[in-house]
């Protein structure tokens, strides 16, 4: 009787050790991960560069290529970097962006220097692909049973 109650004793201490770590690592899995994505150069870099008297040219040296340009190959310089909280099954959100916008006249010489952030106005997509689902409106049998019908008997040989 001895030897059968001290092996309960175990077994529940064991599932306790169990329930413990899974409880652990099921609030590890809802703690929020963050990225960052790009970059913009800090201001004492951007204090190195006045405006009407540094040109294009300048501005690569001082603080490095742009992470996008203008449509013309001679437009505007655009910094961007944003961070994106993801938290468990939600979808990701970005909590932060900097856009630093740098606008050349005609001769390519710095006429504005700016910056950007979300409070500034809405989240815009850069680039935003769709692919439309070809399974779209069909049921669970419809698109399992939906190759019957496609089979054709001179493949088997």
């Amino acid at each position: 009787m001895f030897g059968t109650h001290f092996s309960l004793k175990a077994r529940a201490a064991g599932i306790a050790k169990v329930a413990g770590l899974a409880g652990i690592l099921a609030l590890a899995g809802c703690s929020a991960t963050y990225q960052n994505h790009g970059y913009v150069p800090p201001e004492e870099d951007l204090m190195q560069l006045a405006p009407g008297v540094d040109t294009r040219a300048t501005v690569d040296d001082v603080i490095g290529a742009p992470s996008a340009s203008g449509m013309l190959s001679e437009g505007d310089y655009y910094y961007v970097r944003s961070r994106v909280r993801h938290y468990g099954m939600f979808e990701p959100e970005v909590i932060e962006r900097q856009v630093l916008a740098i606008s050349f006249d005609g001769q390519g010489v710095i006429s504005n220097i700016e910056r950007f952030d979300l409070r500034d106005g809405n989240v815009v997509p850069l680039s935003r692909r769709v692919t439309d689902s070809t399974v779209q409106g069909k049921g669970f049998l419809r698109q399992m049973l939906g190759n019957i019908g496609n089979v054709n008997p001179a493949d088997f040989f």
